[in-house]
């Protein structure tokens, strides 16, 4: 597969022209990438306006996924709100319409809600974190079918942290029969697609999905997917214009370039490191089990250990890891996760072994978090957004409203949704997750 944003940067590259353009640096600089950091300079390309290379390299994208499918270079977190904005687009909303929307739902959906002021009512279904929601397709047909009106769409967040995984394909059955779009935070989950059988969204009856491929594929920070599937309407300047109205005019290209020059790649080698490396880290995840290690979630490439089954705060145990030269994903109070990848390789997963194989086993700490109690609405999150606010201790905020969206990333989830009450729940959380301050609105 031809790589033309990448080759146009390397061409340019080896110009030696004079940079009488932007960025400042003119190709040179201590990190040694300047010379392949351009702007849209004749022949490059403009990603909202493309009809070039960024053109044909989405191109070959959307082959490869089967679906419309559009970069980013400011993450998921864009292609979100972009497919929020589409979907409002889609229901011939020009006001405010209800999306159902699982609880899990990450910070740039709530930035979203106050842009676009759309209305949400949440979806809980069961979970032992607030980082989860498993929603089912009874549970959801009876949201739907109780809605104060016709929702304009259903989003849910599937893989989720904690490795949980939806069925998705159930789950879209259920907004077909109901004529609602199902949107997908799919940040996660780009690599689905590349499993031997793909559980990607798109495949599995989606309408829209958003995908972090840095998180999970060979590209730079930044760069993302927004899929769109081809039984949706939308030309390619209306998803253009949706994606421009939450981004930067100064996309980066070195980000373009890895997306670019990652195409290549899913098309030929990952897919089989994938199949290759999968049976490797099912095999290493038995023998940790038989060692005393729990696993939560069934998510194909992230291991998320239940640290306290081991003895362990998932925060202690994630320090002892960081001083053997292992890095995780993320921790809280419960877990540690931990994202892979066939890059990683077998050895990888050998050193993530005998690391936690050094750990001495500790009696079971049975401390479970408080249960997650949906607390009471006071304003919308645009209303809250727009008052005045004040910091303080949480330990000092019972019955104060909370003001702000935002929250520490990882996990970018919020306990607590701006517009909404602090109650005995909320602080008991705030507590239990080491939350000691927050922003609420100013009381006159």
């Amino acid at each position: 597969m031809k790589t033309p944003i990448l080759d146009f940067i390397r061409s340019y590259a080896a110009r030696g022209a004079l940079r009488l353009h932007m960025p400042g640096h003119k190709g040179h600089g201590a990190l040694g990438v300047e010379t392949f950091d351009i702007t849209e300079i004749d022949g490059a390309d403009s990603l909202y306006e493309a009809n070039g290379i960024i053109a044909e390299s989405e191109g070959n994208a959307s082959r490869l996924f089967g679906s419309a499918t559009y970069y980013s270079t400011e993450g998921s977190s864009q292609c979100i709100r972009a497919m929020l904005y589409l979907a409002l687009k889609y229901a011939g909303k020009d006001g405010r319409g209800l999306i159902l929307a699982g609880r899990n739902a990450h910070k740039s959906f709530l930035s979203a809600a106050i842009l676009l002021d759309f209305d949400i009512q949440w979806l809980t279904g069961k979970a032992g974190s607030y980082l989860s929601c498993a929603v089912d397709g009874e549970t959801l047909s009876a949201a739907i079918e109780n809605a104060p009106e016709k929702p304009v769409a259903v989003y849910l967040t599937s893989p989720d942290y904690l490795s949980n995984v939806l069925d998705i394909e159930a789950l879209s059955a259920v907004c077909k029969r109901h004529g609602v779009l199902l949107l997908v935070d799919n940040a996660h989950g780009a690599y689905l697609k590349f499993l031997p059988k793909s559980l990607h969204p798109i495949d599995l009856g989606a309408d829209m999905c958003a995908d972090s491929a840095h998180k999970t594929l060979p590209v730079l920070t930044g760069g993302a997917y927004l899929h769109v599937s081809e039984k949706l309407s939308f030309s390619k300047d209306e998803v253009k214009n949706a994606l421009a109205l939450f981004g930067s005019t100064s996309p980066s290209y070195l980000t373009l370039a890895s997306l670019d020059c990652a195409n290549a790649v899913l098309e030929t080698d990952f897919p089989e490191s994938i199949c290759a490396f999968l049976p490797k880290l099912a095999a290493c995840k038995a023998r940790l089990e038989a060692h005393g290690f729990r696993f939560h979630g069934s998510e194909p490439l992230k291991l998320t250990l239940h640290a306290k089954a081991y003895g362990y705060s998932g925060g202690a145990l994630a320090a002892l890891l960081e001083k053997e030269g292992i890095v995780s994903e993320f921790a809280d109070p419960d877990f540690v996760t931990f994202m892979l990848s066939p890059s990683i390789g077998e050895t990888g997963l050998k050193s993530l072994e005998r690391a936690l194989f050094s750990l001495p086993k500790k009696p079971f700490d049975e401390t479970m978090p408080p249960a997650f109690i949906l607390p009471e609405r006071v304003y919308t999150p645009r209303e809250a957004a727009f008052l005045k606010k004040e910091r303080i201790e949480t330990a000092n905020s019972l019955g104060r409203v909370l003001a702000s969206v935002t929250v520490a990333c990882p996990p970018a989830v919020p306990i607590v949704v701006c517009g909404e009450r602090m109650d005995g729940n909320a602080l008991r959380l705030f507590e239990y997750y080491g939350i000691a301050e927050c922003e609420v609105v100013q009381e006159k």
